[in-house]
């Protein structure tokens, strides 16, 4: 009697064990490389705000992260992406996140989760991740105006507080 309760108990122990494993497993997110299809949306999400900041300000997105927030700011500022403009405002997202990802040693992945499929910023192999696309369309779409250079210095400060050391400092 006494081994058939320690059985009852040890299965029910194990079927616990696994039920918990099988439920962490399907929430830990699936992390892959971009697809070719990835990389051609960004592209043109890339271009669609490059063209917009040529043909209204005589300006090219370039890299440099003080002009490049400056632009974004600007579109917004002048009323050229307005807040149900969602495509743009991620497509502003996408070049804020180039200039996180140069900045922090970052890179482009799709990240995926029980919520959906998302592009994001990955520090090297850990599981530090940043959300740019969705950074600036989030606010504006319910009318917050938290300027540009202050959602990028958030997402810099939060990322760079969870860094780890180089070697040799």
């Amino acid at each position: 009697m006494h081994s058939a309760h320690f059985l009852r108990v040890l299965s029910l122990l194990l079927l616990t064990l696994g039920l918990s494993l099988s439920t962490r497993a399907d929430t830990l997110p699936n992390i892959g490389e971009l697809s070719p299809t990835d990389l051609r949306y960004m592209a043109d999400q890339r271009a669609s705000i490059d063209d917009l900041t040529r043909r209204h300000f005589g300006r090219l997105i370039n890299g440099n992260k003080d002009s490049d927030l400056a632009l974004l700011q600007r579109l917004l500022d002048d009323g050229l992406v307005r807040p149900e403009q969602t495509r743009e405002l991620q497509a502003m997202g996408i070049i804020m996140g180039d200039l996180l990802a140069a900045d922090l040693d970052m890179h482009w992945v799709v990240y995926e989760d029980k919520v959906g499929r998302s592009r994001a910023l990955r520090y090297r192999q850990t599981e530090e991740y940043l959300f740019p696309v969705t950074m600036i369309s989030r606010r504006r779409e319910v009318d917050n105006r938290t300027p540009v250079t202050d959602i990028y210095q958030k997402a810099y400060d939060i990322l760079s507080a969870q860094k780890l050391p180089k070697p040799f400092q």
